[in-house]
């Protein structure tokens, strides 16, 4: 076991919570160690005493007492079902991260956790980020929204000031949200735009979106993007998706609207009797918000990649379909 060593903050590490500075460094470290580590003493920042929520500096020196862990008791990898069930917030938040700074967090949001609360849900990520509420009495700020079924991208502000910048990128469309999606057969346009008017009805099952006129009381005009990237025979497309505008379930009621609706949504995938769902591709939402582009509240652009969910990567192996057919700007 080694002894006590100390480390110095990077300055790509300014304002990172030190519970995120252990997740990176120490990955072997578990939730609930670390906060006994925190508790006892034994973990200082500068020689003072820190929590979980303390925000570290360049420069600052972490003492890190004898851990004893083994990477491979880790819990690293996919979040699965029981992991959304059952492990702490400010655990399973740190397993989304995908970037950080003192302005902006940015998670990749697993499929079937809702962002917000509402009818039958139990947990949701606006309750969630409590646990990362700061000595200020702060708690991060969601600034725009995914489905609960819906994977991928989800962009977090620390602080007021940064959520009222990144909520006027969304607002004024000077964002660029690229998602993937799987699509029953293959659209006829190899890439088009998809340009319609949408409404909002009540249904016994939740919201439901439905296509309607210009000039229907309540319809927003709401359009989208899409282009082939690759496609299984037929049966199924690979699409990449840009909303310009953002609606309620936008790129799925759009898919079903030009008659290629996304595989496994449960609202909108309707199939003639002679279709069948291919065998091994997973009866789950296959829409996944891949990659961002957005001012940064300190000035330049930020851009996010978020990897596939697991019932994704699993249809692309099956499918045959390579992630780097896409051409992604990084």
């Amino acid at each position: 076991m080694a002894g006590i060593e100390h480390r110095q903050v990077d300055g790509d590490e300014a304002g990172m919570r030190l519970d995120r500075w252990f997740k990176v460094h120490f990955p072997g470290l578990g939730f609930g160690p670390l906060q006994k580590l925190l508790r006892s003493g034994q973990i200082r920042v500068d020689g003072a005493r820190a929590k979980s929520d303390t925000r570290v500096q360049p420069g600052q020196t972490i003492r890190i007492p004898p851990l004893g862990v083994d990477a491979k008791d880790t819990k690293t990898g996919p979040i699965g079902g029981r992991d959304l069930r059952h492990s702490p917030d400010a655990e399973l938040l740190s397993r989304m991260v995908l970037h950080e700074d003192a302005k902006v967090i940015v998670l990749n949001k697993p499929a079937g956790l809702a962002v917000q609360g509402g009818s039958g849900v139990s947990r949701h990520i606006d309750k969630m980020l409590e646990a990362w509420t700061n000595q200020k009495g702060e708690k991060p700020r969601l600034v725009h929204r995914l489905d609960r079924d819906t994977s991928g991208v989800l962009v977090i502000a620390r602080t007021r000031g940064a959520a009222q910048q990144l909520t006027a990128a969304f607002r004024e469309r000077d964002t660029k949200k690229t998602y993937w999606a799987v699509v029953k057969g293959v659209p006829r346009k190899r890439e088009d735009r998809i340009s319609t008017w949408l409404v909002k009805e009540q249904t016994p099952d939740g919201d439901r979106m439905r296509i309607a006129k210009h000039g229907d009381e309540g319809a927003d005009h709401a359009i989208s993007y899409y282009r082939i990237v690759e496609q299984a025979g037929q049966n199924l497309a690979w699409l990449e998706m840009e909303p310009y505008t953002g609606r309620t379930h936008q790129l799925r009621v759009h898919a079903a609207h030009i008659g290629h609706p996304i595989i496994g949504d449960p609202k909108y995938f309707e199939a003639d009797i002679n279709w069948t769902f291919p065998g091994g591709v997973q009866n789950r939402l296959h829409l996944h918000a891949r990659h961002i582009d957005i001012p940064h509240p300190n000035g330049g652009r930020l851009k996010v990649t978020a990897p596939l969910p697991p019932h994704m990567v699993q249809s692309w192996n099956l499918l045959g379909f390579d992630e780097n057919a896409a051409h992604e700007e990084d």
